[in-house]
């Protein structure tokens, strides 16, 4: 490794300071010796899905297992890989989520282009931008007729009440999102409106969503492809696919408690979604907050406690 080298990885690595360093570089990597998550494999009600790459695998692993700890949930569990995992974080997925499905990018690569045939547009967007699997292969894997989308960077600290309650009311007919600090869309309300016919829902974030399994429609997805500016900021467009499948099916954004937030702190708050621009609290605050030994041990909310409890209305 070059000199250059070697520095641009000290900077890396001591960026944000020692304590984010020691959280990032130390506590970050224990998550791979916590009990195997069992038992996620209930397809019922609702799924878990969840995009990770190299860069974000482990942080994925927290996102996951917050998750499951804190609300007791056994919603099955499927992660989806971006063609640049490599074979060790492969490994330790397996181990870690046992009863979890990992699809390979390339195994992705071969069923969802075939869906996609008839739907050029949606087809050139996926093979363009990571980020579509987000809409394309969560819609061509789901079993359940729900689904949980959840990024790797949102941190669970103690039970998503109204998550959960949203996901378990069975008359419950609406997406859900965590409300964004400003809309973030590649295309304005008035441009949806002229060409669609309904005005999006604003603030949707993508980070954490629930939908319904019939509002996420290839047609639809190649419709709003075909809105002037749809294909602008990278980041931006699937974000922009959800929230307008959503808007025209019906939704609504989670509470305030869930609302993305760049500010310092957790207070009461069940679930804090650690966007770039704070990725550094990521590890320095949420990393600290949550109850590491308990997180990675079997002491843990066993799966299926709380949801009993929700279920039968204790």
């Amino acid at each position: 490794m070059t000199p250059g080298a070697l520095l641009l990885r000290l900077r890396q690595r001591t960026q944000g300071g020692l304590k984010t360093s020691w959280f990032r570089e130390v506590v970050r990597p224990r998550i791979l010796k916590a009990t195997p998550l069992t038992g996620t494999n209930d397809h019922a009600i609702c799924e878990v899905h969840l995009l990770t790459s190299k860069e974000d695998w482990l942080n994925a692993c927290w996102a996951i297992l917050s998750f499951y700890r804190a609300s007791g949930a056994n919603y099955a569990l499927t992660i989806h890989e971006d063609g640049t995992l490599p074979p060790f974080a492969h490994g330790a997925l397996s181990r870690l989520f046992p009863d979890a499905r990992i699809i390979r990018r390339s195994e992705a690569d071969r069923q969802v282009r075939a869906s996609l045939v008839n739907y050029p547009r949606s087809l050139a967007f996926r093979e363009s931008n990571k980020l579509s699997l987000k809409v394309f292969d969560l819609l061509h894997y789901i079993r359940a007729p729900r689904v949980m989308l959840l990024d790797s960077d949102v941190l669970f600290f103690s039970h998503p009440t109204e998550l959960i309650r949203r996901i378990e009311d069975p008359t419950y007919n609406r997406n859900s999102a965590n409300e964004d600090i400003a809309s973030a869309y590649t295309v304005d309300a008035s441009t949806v409106h002229r060409h669609c016919g309904f005005t999006p829902v604003e603030r949707f974030n993508s980070g954490l969503c629930l939908f319904q399994r019939e509002s996420l429609r290839l047609d639809w997805f190649e419709e709003f492809l075909g809105i002037p500016g749809a294909i602008g900021h990278f980041w931006r467009i699937e974000q922009t696919l959800l929230a307008l499948a959503s808007s025209r099916f019906g939704c609504e954004l989670l509470p305030e408690e869930y609302k993305v937030r760049v500010e310092a702190g957790i207070a009461d708050r069940p679930v804090k979604h650690y966007v770039g621009a704070i990725r550094d609290l990521m590890y320095r605050e949420g990393l600290a907050t949550l109850d590491v030994n308990r997180l990675l041990s079997t002491r843990a909310i066993p799966a299926g406690q709380v949801l009993s409890a929700v279920r039968s209305g204790n």
